[in-house]
């Protein structure tokens, strides 16, 4: 399925959340140091309730072990600065989407790194700042799953 990597996620219940969307769709979860927070964290463990077992999810020290763990063909970068939409790619299994830290987003320096296919963004309204992160991630997770027909899911298919 897809991969999912939060860079430098800060908020315990957001990564939680991100658990139990990781266990719900057979997504990998990858989280890349330093973390804002304790894997151990009451508030981690309430919002992935008993997800925790079914979600394969992984702990980088760094981008650069992430990017030796998961061989990405491609890496789509999720940012409020991007200008092409996350409805106008077409992803395979195995891509990695990428999202930054809920305070400030994915910094330049990652967002120019080699290994990022296209930086891709969420429709919002203009007066807007930016959705929750797992929000984001769920929509994205979602959309490039449609694409594949909820392969898995034991849904009937189209």
């Amino acid at each position: 399925m897809f991969r999912i990597v939060f860079f430098h996620p800060e908020i315990p219940g957001n990564t939680g959340n991100a658990i139990r969307l990781a266990a719900n769709t057979g997504c990998e979860l990858h989280l890349i140091e330093p973390l804002g927070f304790s894997l151990e964290d009451r508030y981690l463990r309430r919002a992935g309730l008993d997800y925790h077992d079914l979600a394969p999810v992984r702990v980088h020290r760094d981008l650069a072990a992430a990017w030796e763990a998961l061989q990405p063909d491609h890496v789509y970068a999720f940012s409020t600065r991007a200008r092409r939409k996350h409805t106008d790619v077409a992803y395979a299994e195995g891509d990695v989407l990428l999202f930054g830290p809920e305070s400030v987003g994915l910094p330049d320096e990652v967002l120019a790194d080699e290994h990022i296919t296209d930086q891709l963004r969420l429709p919002m309204l203009p007066t807007s700042r930016s959705l929750n992160l797992t929000n984001t991630a769920s929509i994205a997770v979602y959309e490039a799953w449609r694409q594949h027909d909820f392969r898995g899911s034991g849904a009937p298919t189209s």
